[in-house]
């Protein structure tokens, strides 16, 4: 019996994925959950297991393709019989049972169509007048063969684009039935849409005849532009910031202090046998300060509801951290992080950035978060004006810690020094509430014992 797998929903409701690799090849045997492809959604790069158990008859499509959620991208043959090959029908007991099947847990539902009515075909006796064509001899008459009629005398199918390229052919007015796709597979790209643009009328297939530039031209080297696609954790990141920026009025104070006593301490707990196996790093601390801190201010751990016109106030915190990964800045959160011990703290950081890193993060790890920590100090830096991930109140950003000439006991002495930078959505925490929050943020770096007072 042959099986296909079609795209599911890998969370969120995104609508579409990009085939990253395959993991498989036609014609292997695979097992049930066996690691088949990597995709990459708007979010992050997931690893998708097989739902049969089976071998591989054909990959539909192809990496680097951008795939809309529920079309078949690979297909199985498994043991079972298949009825003589045809399908069921979506009134057969057979296919309701088929519907039926259990998908992948966190895929989302199998769709339903029985009820649903049929999607009228599309008329494309317009595209016909402006593509106009060359005229297709007739077949001889009554020839009674029960043969279809030539194409042209059929409805053409869709024309095969991705979601992207649909969305800059109706942003630039070009009707995709007159365009002929130079992709695999007839596939229209957005070379393909641009240049059309470009040549005025004139279709994309003749446009392309002409391999010599128009005279006069100046032809530039090809190696003075790069242009790279935005898509996947790019794409919704730059939505996002952008979502973020123009939304929530964002403030931001910066508090400079002497962390030698947290340096110190770090070093300690370093060497100590019960931290052995244990990374530990500045982030390390400052979360945890921050997780302290957050108790007698949880104005900052809150999110805005606009449709419902609410203050939400978070009675968890999900600690964001953000990770520059080589497809972007991703902001995966540690789930009940004010539940968690300084070792735990510790093993949940390192586990959350290694995966970011090697771009394993699961979409569901990228949701929920309450309250973000940005370490821009590992890149040198001493302070920033970061901006708000989406749905959260405040972002705390960590600049280097460097030594500097500092007042310390009524006298100047070389001192590890740090910048905190804290971002809040004004319409959220008050500049006193911010203020304070990061003032008991200081106190504690500056000196940890103070957290048992703050506990």
């Amino acid at each position: 019996m042959i099986k296909e797998f079609r795209l599911p929903d890998l969370g969120e409701g995104l609508t579409e994925s990009e085939i990253v690799a395959w993991k498989v090849a036609v014609g292997d045997t695979v097992s049930l959950n066996q690691i088949i492809a990597e995709v990459e959604t708007a979010k992050a790069v997931v690893e998708l297991p097989s739902p049969f158990a089976g071998v591989i008859t054909a990959l539909h499509e192809q990496p680097g393709t951008v795939v809309e959620v529920g079309k078949p991208i690979v297909s199985f043959e498994v043991e079972g019989d298949d009825g003589g090959g045809v399908p069921p029908g979506p009134d057969d007991a057979a296919g309701q049972e088929a519907r039926r099947e259990p998908n992948l847990v966190g895929y989302g539902a199998v769709l339903e169509t029985a009820g649903r009515p049929a999607r009228r075909s599309r008329s494309f006796a317009s595209a016909a007048v402006r593509s106009a064509p060359a005229a297709v001899p007739a077949p001889p008459a009554g020839n009674g063969s029960g043969l279809a009629a030539p194409a042209a005398d059929r409805p053409a199918e869709r024309p095969r684009s991705t979601p992207p390229v649909r969305k800059l052919a109706k942003d630039l007015g070009v009707n995709l039935e007159d365009l002929a796709g130079t992709g695999e597979h007839g596939l229209i790209t957005r070379d393909d849409v641009r240049n059309f643009v470009g040549g005025g009328d004139l279709p994309v297939a003749s446009s392309q005849l002409a391999g010599s530039p128009a005279a006069g031209a100046v032809q530039e080297p090809a190696t003075r532009e790069t242009r790279t696609p935005i898509k996947g954790v790019r794409k919704f990141t730059a939505a996002a910031m952008v979502a973020s920026a123009f939304t929530a009025p964002h403030v931001t104070e910066f508090l400079t202090i002497d962390v030698t006593a947290t340096m110190e301490l770090l070093a300690r707990l370093k060497a100590s046998p019960a931290f052995a196996g244990y990374k530990l790093t500045p982030l390390t601390l400052v979360s945890k300060a921050v997780l302290i801190a957050l108790r007698n201010h949880p104005t900052l751990n809150t999110r805005w509801d606009e449709a419902n016109q609410e203050i939400v106030q978070f009675n968890y915190v999900n600690l964001g951290i953000a990770a520059a990964t080589p497809r972007g800045l991703t902001v995966p959160n540690i789930k009940d992080a004010d539940r968690l011990s300084l070792k735990e703290l510790s093993t949940a950081l390192t586990e959350l950035t290694d995966t970011a890193r090697a771009g394993k993060t699961a979409p569901a790890d990228l949701a929920g978060g309450t309250i973000s920590i940005t370490n821009i100090g590992v890149f040198g830096i001493d302070a920033g004006t970061p901006i708000l991930n989406p749905g959260e109140a405040a972002i705390l950003a960590l600049g280097a810690v460097r030594k500097m000439p500092w007042e310390y006991q009524d006298e100047v002495a070389l001192r590890q020094v740090m910048t905190l930078s804290l971002s809040f959505d004004h319409r959220l925490v008050d500049g006193e509430q911010g203020s304070r929050f990061l003032q008991d943020l200081g106190t504690i770096l500056a000196d940890p014992g103070m957290a048992l007072a703050m506990v």
